[in-house]
């Protein structure tokens, strides 16, 4: 989030979503600000309910008017700002530009129409080719995603495919046109451990090979830790904690982090420990508590977190938190997560 740095391809500057319900307003988003570099993979984490899915509908504008709305920011894609485009351009633009590969494939994909004409429909959409040209490049990305016996693939519809084949499915629907973004939303989170890791390794080859930058969002830390560069966490629609992989698991400054990097299971303990659970749960989106709305939850917390909501600011070069302690947690002076 270096302001110097001319190699980002995305930046989100102070993001706000709403949603307007009769229950009163969801603040789904509320003030997020990252970037995304050229060729970077960023993973966004937290809990279900943290604003992670919203965020990345917002960049491509598919949130639902009404009730949703986006009513402040900017999300600038190589200098452009997305919120300012048209009807027209917004349909060129994504899929062929930024592309995203949603959670659960089965509803994201046209039950009545073969795989092999909408992967050509992909295509088509965004260059000027005609069906043939179209059809031949269809059976380039599904060989490149993997799927076998290809003629008969082609001509089959989605119930035919495995919960696996359809991810690939709309991995290569995304890739069609050469994204410079894949955003993959919670890609793997219907799928067994093995078709998980092929999977995730599959968009780690196409990124070498089309040159684009991922956004991966996901509430597995043992995903972030394996492919991204940064980490964004979030909280209640908020951005709490940012900086390079790295450094979010071996010096978190946010108590909601080191909360997550407790809850999970590690590989270089030398002694079997009890994880430990973030006690409570996250608050109501329509009814925030004033302060730090991470506070009723948090150990670490102050009388100063209940007057004001922390500042997201750089406690470090390239490392952000939204935390009145976060120069402690820096200094050691409070214990962090067991390294």
């Amino acid at each position: 989030m270096d302001s110097t740095d001319n190699n980002k391809i995305l930046e989100v500057k102070n993001l706000k979503t709403y949603f307007y319900t009769d229950g009163g307003v969801v603040k789904a988003v509320d003030g997020v600000s990252f970037d995304l570099k050229v060729m970077e993979t960023l993973g966004i984490v937290g809990e279900t309910g943290s604003g992670k899915s919203v965020t990345a509908l917002s960049i491509l504008r598919l949130i639902k008017q009404p009730p949703g709305k986006i009513v402040e920011g900017e999300i600038l894609f190589n200098g452009n700002n997305i919120l300012d485009m048209n009807i027209r351009e917004l349909q060129d633009f994504r899929g062929n530009r930024i592309s995203m590969i949603f959670q659960d494939p089965m509803t994201s994909l046209n039950p009545v129409f073969t795989v092999g004409n909408q992967i050509m429909e992909a295509i088509i959409a965004h260059r000027n080719v005609d069906k043939k040209t179209a059809r031949i490049e269809s059976y380039k990305l599904l060989e490149m995603v993997g799927i076998p016996d290809l003629k008969r693939r082609f001509t089959s519809y989605p119930h035919e495919f495995s919960g696996g084949m359809r991810q690939r499915v709309m991995i290569a629907m995304a890739i069609a046109n050469s994204p410079d973004i894949l955003i993959a939303d919670e890609p793997t989170t219907a799928l067994d451990v093995t078709i998980q890791a092929q999977i995730l390794e599959l968009m780690e080859e196409l990124k070498e090979k089309t040159n684009s930058s991922i956004i991966i969002i996901t509430h597995d830390l043992g995903v972030v830790a394996k492919y991204a560069d940064r980490v964004m966490v979030m909280y209640a629609g908020k951005a709490v904690e940012f900086s390079d992989v790295g450094t979010i698991f071996y010096k978190p400054c946010h108590p909601y982090t080191l909360g997550l990097m407790e809850s999970i299971t590690r590989l270089d303990e030398t002694k079997r420990e009890q994880l430990k659970p973030i006690e409570g749960t996250p608050p109501s989106l329509i009814d925030l508590p004033e302060g730090c709305v991470f506070r009723l939850r948090c150990r670490y917390a102050i009388e100063k977190c209940r007057k004001e909501y922390p500042p997201f600011v750089e406690i470090e070069k390239g490392h952000f938190a939204a935390c009145v302690r976060a120069q402690e947690f820096l200094s050691g002076s409070l214990s962090r997560v067991k390294k």
